[in-house]
């Protein structure tokens, strides 16, 4: 048993359930790429309502995909579970009204930098719990930390 040589699958489970992988939280899973082919298991399952915010008036939705995370190790992790620092994000904005869409990718770690030198505060939460974060996109009810600098700055207007 020593002298065998580990395959990827022995490697894998190896590595410890609470260890944060960043790169599976930024992959969408699709159904052709899933393994159980035409159906998807429960845990892969994200109800896409969850992923939209809606602006006051109900004229607009958006959904924010993570970009880039940093791998900066989060403080604290027995208070606050496992949790991701999202530096780079893509915002997809629909005008339900003309069905017009709008994208923009946005660098927050900068933005928050930008606000801090010109108003000397800043407002952004860029700690994500891991489990708030499905195939690649961030759920609907963080979207206002995220892109609240760029909402002082009049970046996004939402």
């Amino acid at each position: 048993m020593e002298n065998e040589e580990k395959t990827p699958e022995h490697i894998e489970s190896e590595i410890p359930a609470t260890e944060l992988r960043s790169e599976s939280l930024l992959d969408t899973v699709s159904e052709s790429e899933s393994k159980t082919n035409s159906r998807i298991s429960f845990e892969e399952f994200t109800d896409e309502r969850t992923l939209v915010s809606h602006d006051a008036f109900g004229n607009k939705q958006m959904k924010i995909k993570v970009l880039e995370v940093s791998d900066e190790v989060p403080p604290i992790k027995w208070k606050f579970g496992d949790r991701v620092k999202v530096t780079k994000i893509l915002v997809t904005i629909k005008h339900l009204s003309t069905q017009e869409v709008e994208e923009a990718e946005f660098d927050i770690e900068a933005i928050e930098r930008e606000l801090a030198e010109k108003r000397h505060y800043t407002s952004t939460n860029r700690w994500v719990p891991a489990n708030e974060i499905k195939n690649g996109y961030v759920l609907g009810s963080r979207h206002t930390s995220l892109i609240s600098d760029a909402s002082a700055l009049d970046y996004i207007i939402f």
